[in-house]
């Protein structure tokens, strides 16, 4: 007689799901998703609603007794001269806007599409303008390209006259869009690298020459990014502080920023009403322009050409115009970024720096040696250091825990989450550093009190600005991973968070170490919110810099942005060299 073995595992009794607690009935990942919701809730509201309660308000909102009304709109309109404002504003973001288009869109077209001599390096070079803060170009330009500046005095001195004047709005958009650039370039070069070469490959059988496949194929192909750079070039020039503090108020030509430092920050007995109405004003137009941006890309599916099998990228040969090309990119390149950047940091080394006299006879390092010698610039660098590394760190995981809630769960608002962690984007940093000082004036619990003029205000501050990027750098590497394994675990019997924690949290990380070089770089060239955010215990190197500049130490401003540039060069290349070979980072 035989038997038959029950199998063991037939025996063994099959593990039961675990069982996860339920805080007053709701289930951890409910609690977690909810707590991101309204932490993003506070973070972005905190600063638009006293702005807005403000703009209406008839006095100081620290002041009882207020009166709702429109007499701020009207006094902005007819007495603060904000007319001329709005003009300058408008000319100088269109400006600032079709030049960066128009240096930056033909570069990514044609080292990305054609045969281009030294095109890693210039594709590297063009990039690298983004890492630089645009208030160190605009230091470095007016040492090199200003009134007395290096090349200027001997441009004078050759042709008699100056053909360039950089205290105007075309000299301030110039320099505004040779920052700006690498922006339209990066999102320009990634489309044309993930674009699929059928459709060029089909031009080229039916005769079609290269001049010809690059303007009726490749160019139509980029309206989707050249419209999502434009608006964003635009928003930024709308809110930009640097370049127009820099160039335009020497000059009396003010722009919606200036206007908002120079009648609060500057102002003796500042209008607070008219403030917060200039402020909502500003804050409404970068909404619109991103408002039209999403109207403009809705149907951006007719613009797809990558399918799922895809020809290989060939690159296209200009013959004898490639030569002209690669001097147009050189020109940029050498004329526009590094001339400035190497002209600041020589000025770094130097007593004088003028034509006029060999610098090399007036070699010093005194200037560091001033810098190192004061606390309070000490301080200002470690400050910066500080609220780089722990923002990036704090940003990076609210955009990560933003981004899962947003993309992979099933959270009736987690709509509305992405429309808050991308939000900022339409927020001037200006805006941002003065409604968060109005929000933290009326904090309950005496909380404002605290972190007022602190690093803790900066870093909130700082750390809204730098949130979206967080977010879109690494929302893609997320939709990239199949949900069949998160499903898996599901099924397995892990709730949300566990299934997070232990399976997508593992990949996400690459995305996550570049989401923090990403924001670390972004926070620790910031600057414009701690305008109104810092004291004198919290400055950092940006508000340092312009206090330097207004007393003349042109000297000691250039040793501190040096120091910027070497320590975001080291903190890039270090962080390339642990990222080496992950793609997905």
């Amino acid at each position: 007689m035989t038997t038959t073995a029950t199998p063991a595992t037939s025996r063994r009794a099959v593990d039961p799901p675990p069982r996860y607690r339920r805080p007053l009935g709701l289930a951890r990942e409910s609690w977690l998703q909810y707590a991101v919701l309204g932490l993003l809730a506070v973070l972005v509201l905190a600063p638009i609603v006293p702005t807005l309660y403000q703009s209406f308000l008839d006095r100081p909102l620290y002041e009882a007794g207020g009166i709702l009304g429109l007499d701020n709109y009207a006094r902005l309109f007819t007495e603060a001269g904000f007319g001329q404002v709005v003009v300058n504003t408008a000319l100088f973001a269109a400006l600032t806007t079709f030049l960066a288009l128009l240096i930056a869109v033909p570069m990514a077209v044609v080292i990305v599409r054609t045969r281009l001599p030294g095109g890693r390096v210039f594709a590297a070079a063009m990039q690298w303008p983004f890492f630089i803060s645009s208030l160190i170009l605009g230091f470095g330009w007016i040492t090199m390209y200003g009134p007395a500046g290096f090349v200027s005095v001997e441009v004078r001195r050759l042709l008699g006259t100056l053909p360039w004047n950089l205290y105007s709005i075309p000299g301030m958009a110039v320099t505004e869009a040779v920052a700006l650039a690498p922006i339209v370039y990066t999102f320009c070069a990634n489309a044309l690298r993930q674009s699929d070469a059928s459709l060029e490959s089909a031009a080229q059988v039916c005769g079609a020459g290269p001049l010809r496949i690059l303007g009726s194929v490749v160019l139509p192909m980029l309206r989707p990014p050249i419209v999502y750079s434009a608006i964003l070039v635009a928003s930024m020039s709308v809110e930009t502080l640097s370049v127009p503090l820099l160039f335009g108020q020497p000059v009396g030509i003010d722009v919606f920023s200036t206007f908002l430092y120079r009648n609060g920050l500057q102002s003796i007995d500042p209008d607070y009403g008219v403030l917060g109405a200039a402020s909502a004003i500003i804050l409404l137009v970068t909404i619109s322009l991103v408002a039209v941006q999403a109207k403009l890309l809705k149907n951006a599916r007719r613009f797809v050409s990558v399918r799922g099998k895809a020809t290989r990228l060939r690159r296209l040969d200009l013959g004898r115009l490639k030569w002209v090309s690669l001097a147009a990119i050189a020109f940029y390149v050498v004329f526009g970024a590094f001339v400035p950047i190497a002209g600041l940091i020589f000025r770094s080394f130097t007593l004088v720096f003028t034509p006029l006299q060999s610098p090399l006879k007036s070699l010093t390092t005194g200037n560091y040696e001033r810098i190192f010698t004061y606390p309070v610039y000490v301080q200002s660098i470690y400050n910066s250091l500080l609220v780089a590394a722990i923002g990036a760190v704090l940003v990076s995981v609210l955009a990560l825990l933003a981004v899962m809630v947003a993309r992979r769960s099933d959270f009736r608002f987690a709509r509305t989450v992405e429309y808050l962690a991308l939000a900022p984007q339409a927020m001037p940093g200006i805006i941002v550093g003065i409604g968060l000082f109005w929000a933290l004036a009326f904090a309950p619990f005496g909380l404002g009190t605290l972190i007022q003029g602190t690093l803790g205000a900066l870093i909130i501050g700082f750390g809204l600005r730098a949130l979206p990027s967080g977010f879109g750098s690494m929302a893609p590497s997320l939709m990239q991973i199949g949900q069949e394994l998160d499903n898996a675990a599901r099924v397995s019997g892990a709730d949300w968070v566990r299934a997070f924690t232990r399976i997508l949290a593992g990949l996400l990380k690459p995305a996550f170490a570049g989401a923090l070089v990403l924001t670390f770089v972004t926070l620790l060239k910031e600057y414009s919110p701690a305008v109104f955010l810092g004291s004198a215990d919290s400055n950092i190197i940006g508000t340092t810099m312009l206090e330097l500049w207004v007393q003349g130490n042109t000297g000691s401003v250039a040793a501190l942005a040096t120091l910027q540039i070497a320590i975001t060069a080291a903190f890039v290349g270090l962080a390339g060299l642990l990222l080496k070979g992950r793609n997905d980072a």
